[in-house]
């Protein structure tokens, strides 16, 4: 089926021409089999014939890792030897440095570290090392700093909570331990003060019972003790009251078990 698909796709070179095998460099190739126009060529402009091309000759990647057509250079990348990639780092396509943010050793990767494309430097927060990692913590795009939030050191995880957008403060509170953890109590988003409340030891929830929000009030009746839940009986809101009484009501029965036994 993969065949018939690509079958289907015109033949035509990087710049739109007819492919024309007399005119290629490698058409010494075709008498071995290790080529074939419409289905393993590197001349081709479609990515599958050209990654089909190196698949069938992989020792071929390091001379073609500057020809002109990206996807050439891009695939070539996945073939190539690791230390032949470090002279594409600037290179003026970010899907040819999309893919030396796989394959770069930790060392060349640090070099990418401020690409100016989000998809590479999100590659390269997954991979960083953690001794690294930290320099990653004021990228300007919001989710490689939630990457970096989601695999700091616990350690360092403080220093992100006073980052501006929500959903990076959000995978900081998922982690943080405490006592870090209770500073996230006052955070101005309700979102990240639910996940404070789902996470805060039971004895200090009661800072988080008379919240605004009513969602973060939710998550504190669900794990408060029995002291708290009594005062959140008077919650102004009927679910919070309905949680609490719930709650509460094992107690009750126990206590009316033991008095009939008694």
């Amino acid at each position: 089926m993969m065949d018939l698909v690509s079958n289907d796709i015109e033949s035509v070179d990087w710049q739109g021409m007819p492919v024309a095998c007399q005119a290629c460099h490698y058409q010494s190739l075709l008498a071995e089999a290790r080529c074939e126009p419409g289905r393993a060529c590197v001349q081709d402009r479609y990515a599958r014939r050209i990654d089909r091309f190196f698949n069938w000759n992989p020792q071929l990647a390091n001379e073609l890792l500057t020809h002109p057509y990206f996807e050439v250079r891009a695939i070539a990348v996945r073939y190539a030897d690791v230390f032949r990639l470090t002279d594409l780092i600037h290179d003026p396509d970010e899907t040819v440095r999309l893919q030396l943010a796989l394959r770069l050793p930790q060392r060349a990767l640090m070099n990418l570290r401020d690409d100016p494309h989000r998809e590479v430097r999100i590659r390269v927060a997954h991979r960083l090392d953690m001794s690294a990692l930290p320099s990653m913590r004021q990228d300007p795009d919001y989710y490689v700093r939630q990457l970096v939030a989601r695999r700091l050191p616990q350690a360092l995880l403080p220093s992100m909570m006073s980052d501006p957008q929500s959903d990076v403060r959000q995978e900081v509170a998922q982690r943080l331990e405490m006592p870090a953890l209770l500073r996230m109590a006052d955070d101005r988003a309700s979102e990240v003060r639910r996940i404070v409340a789902r996470r805060l030891p039971v004895p200090l929830l009661s800072r988080l019972a008379h919240d605004t929000d009513l969602m973060v009030r939710w998550e504190v009746a669900q794990r408060a003790d029995r002291h708290l839940l009594i005062m959140m009986i008077k919650d102004p809101d009927d679910d919070i009251r309905a949680v609490a009484r719930q709650r509460l009501m094992p107690d009750r029965t126990a206590t009316s078990l033991g008095a009939q036994h008694g």
